[in-house]
């Protein structure tokens, strides 16, 4: 049984902050290893929205940070009636989150509390001290209310006063994030904003009180050659724009600029460009820093606040990703920006530690088994899909007398950092095995025939078997290109299966039969047969039973399969080669078209469904 679970959140992207995209990866990691993952959060609604993502609009908010939305409870009500979740996992602080409290439907549910932070009483704004007085006994009804809690560091634990009467709920597990979301090789373009010649810092984060900007700025303006930009946008902004002209000298350029939000892509780049990270936070309201883990994903060495109680020591200080400097302390700064700027090797040094830390600690489907333990401590049953674990999907091809080809399509998918490889050999008369075996992939050879679906079929149950989070199904002919996994992935997180379409490539006789199975089954697909697809765990699952082994073809047959199971489809363009050797074994006649058309036109017939829809990302 698929275990079904509501998260219940403050925001989700695009709208900006850590916990927004710590709960979209976490979501799309879980989703992809087969879970029903919903989400209820503040914002206003998008068109492109898939279904399990639920925005309430805000009508207004408090001392600059606490949305308030009316309809939060009546949307929280409907969520759960609707999906009828195994487990509510609420991520803390969200005020709109103690509403769960009120309903009696939420209430006979187990929660887990993902505990983000504390609401801390401010030392620098005397009203969010007072607010908290209010806040607190809902805050601690909700934490007797839940079965477990999730902490994202040891030293947050420890610090914590409103965790401290709870510890025996308290299970630590670090946030993750997945790097499928980060190009390796960001190709917007930033060098303009960068000065010739001067050292590139970097922060990130909201223009809040707690984030210590004023303490960087000012550290950068006594530090010879250095620019610092800062990408975000929040209330402080007047304020910090106002020291910036102040420490600027009349006939100067600005050595600080505040960039504003900007879209992922130029941020990466950002990231991926700058020769230092920083972040100045000076409460412990900054309780991690997913902004940290990104820079460590890039290689980038880290100069964090050494903030007691906060997991940012931890992060940066124990897995070696760069230097602490002491809260608000603007001669230490700018003795540690110095420090960074004549020491090239430490800088490597850092950098390259971080990011070596990344894939097996803070990698968002390396965290998933903890969150499952966490749940089951919470007295939900989760099915356990696999015995091993992989953080990559699985890449399956089907084939069949392709020795002239497989041999390079392993390597070009190798060369792009695909692993793991699975070709299943459907009873060739060449060296298809031979070749595919020695080139490295994993070759499964059935005892008899099993035709084109019949291996891709094995192949999913395959990765099903040995735990993959996903499946990217390519032809052994070189008709699809590696380069384009990255986009198929990238639509994944929103979709359940991702086809990559080139509907260029359709021969007359392949364009009549996509107008028709277009016409009787109300697919807005243009790329019916394109087996260069992805479909991630929940549709492996589904494909891998023995419902699916009645299907001869692999591409509308699976897509109807998939439709009527209520699973979600995208379409991106993508380049396709023409094959390498030899016709498309459907499409070379019209009497392999007639009978291919016959039979799957009974199998819409069987499985028309009139409310799908298949949008395109």
């Amino acid at each position: 049984m698929t275990l079904r679970v509501l998260h219940i959140g403050k925001f989700f992207p695009p709208d900006p902050g850590g916990m927004e995209v710590y709960l979209a990866d976490l979501m799309h990691a879980q989703r992809a290893h087969g879970l029903d993952a919903h989400a209820l959060v503040h914002g206003t609604p998008r068109p492109d929205d898939p279904a399990w993502l639920v925005r309430v609009p805000v009508a207004a908010r408090l001392m600059h940070v606490v949305p308030l939305a009316p309809g939060f409870r009546r949307a929280l009500a409907q969520a759960i009636e609707r999906i009828e979740p195994d487990v509510l996992h609420l991520h803390m602080p969200n005020a709109s989150a103690l509403l769960a409290l009120t309903l009696a439907s939420a209430r006979r549910i187990p929660w887990v509390v993902h505990w983000h932070s504390d609401v801390v009483s401010s030392t620098i704004r005397g009203r969010i001290a007072l607010a908290y007085k209010v806040y607190r006994p809902f805050e601690q009804a909700l934490l007797e209310q839940a079965e477990r809690i999730v902490v994202t560091s040891q030293d947050y634990l420890a610090a914590s006063a409103p965790l401290q009467r709870w510890r025996n709920k308290c299970t630590v597990v670090p946030l993750g994030l997945d790097p499928a979301r980060l190009p390796e090789a960001p190709a917007v373009p930033v060098e303009s904003l960068w000065e010739d010649g001067a050292f590139r810092l970097l922060s990130v984060g909201r223009l809040t009180y707690y984030k210590g900007f004023e303490t960087l700025i000012r550290a950068v303006y006594r530090v010879s050659g250095a620019q610092l930009l800062i990408v975000g946008d929040g209330e402080e902004r007047p304020r910090l724009a106002q020291l910036i002209h102040a420490l600027t000298p009349a006939d100067e350029v600005p050595r600080v600029r505040l960039l504003g939000a900007l879209d992922d892509d130029t941020r990466s780049a950002l990231l991926a460009s700058c020769q230092l990270f920083c972040l100045a936070s000076r409460e412990r309201t900054e309780a991690f820093g997913v902004a940290v883990l990104e820079a460590m994903h890039y290689g980038r060495p880290c100069l964090v606040s050494d903030l007691h109680g906060s997991g940012l020591r931890a992060l940066v200080a124990h897995n070696d990703a760069g230097r602490l400097a002491p809260v608000d302390d603007v001669p230490a700064w700018q003795q540690a920006l110095q420090q960074f700027i004549e020491q090239p090797e430490a800088r490597q040094r850092h950098g390259e530690a971080g990011r070596a830390a990344m894939p097996a600690r803070y990698h968002i489907h390396a965290t998933l088994p903890a969150i499952d333990t966490v749940y089951r401590q919470a007295g939900v049953e989760v099915v356990a899909h696999a015995t091993e674990f992989h953080l990559q999907p699985l890449i399956v091809i089907p084939a069949r007398d392709e020795a002239a080809t497989i041999g390079q399509v392993i390597a070009t998918l190798q060369a792009g950092g695909w692993q793991h490889i699975v070709v299943i050999d459907d009873q060739s008369q060449d060296r298809t095995a031979d070749i595919a075996r020695a080139a490295g992939a994993t070759v499964l050879q059935p005892v008899l025939p099993l035709g084109a679906w019949g291996a891709m079929q094995a192949g999913i149950r395959y990765a099903v078997r040995k735990g993959y989070p996903q499946v990217i199904t390519i032809d052994a002919d070189g008709q699809h290109e590696p380069a384009h996994i990255p986009d198929l992935l990238a639509a994944a997180r929103s979709a359940d299966v991702v086809i990559g379409a080139h509907p260029e490539r359709g021969s007359p006789l392949r364009r009549f039969a996509w107008r028709y199975f277009r016409l009787i089954t109300g697919f807005r697909v243009e790329d019916l047969t394109s087996g260069f697809r992805c479909y991630n765990r929940q549709a492996c699952e589904i494909l891998a039973d023995e419902e699916a082994t009645l299907m001869d073809y692999q591409d509308l047959g699976v897509l109807l399969l998939l439709r009527h199971a209520g699973l979600s489809i995208a379409e991106v363009p993508v380049v396709m080669y023409p094959r390498a050797s030899g016709p498309s074994r459907i499409f070379q006649s019209w009497t392999r078209v007639v009978r291919y058309m016959l039979e799957t036109s009974l199998l819409c017939i069987a499985r028309w469904h009139p409310r799908h829809h298949v949008r395109k990302p």
